[in-house]
């Protein structure tokens, strides 16, 4: 799960961030259903929305093809939307390199009221 960089959260709430790129932090080890459950308890909601988009990357090692994959996608996820949940990620060897496709989908977070 990612989160645009400044996503706002409940007071007190901790989830531990890494940056993933300029605009992008990838959140900690928490399910969409463990976030939206901690997030509920607090007078917050976690929606998932039905735009998706996928797209393709290409590098040296699957980590890297997988990486590039991702943040080609999350560049597609319209500003309106803090959140992106990553659903599908799939690997194609070839000899010298790899070719992933990683799959996106819009989610929000905000506060109820």
């Amino acid at each position: 799960m990612f989160l645009r960089s400044g996503c706002l959260l409940p007071g007190g709430f901790r989830l531990k961030q890494e940056r993933f790129n300029k605009g992008w932090m990838l959140a900690g080890d928490i399910s969409a259903t463990g976030l939206d459950a901690t997030l509920r308890r607090s007078g917050w909601h976690f929606r998932s929305f039905f735009f998706s988009c996928s797209r393709l990357g290409c590098g040296k090692t699957e980590i890297s093809a997988i990486s590039h994959a991702t943040a080609r996608a999350l560049r597609r996820i319209a500003d309106k939307f803090n959140v992106a949940e990553v659903d599908q990620v799939q690997v194609s060897n070839y000899p010298g390199f790899r070719i992933a496709r990683v799959t996106a989908h819009a989610c929000e977070i905000a506060k109820i009221g």
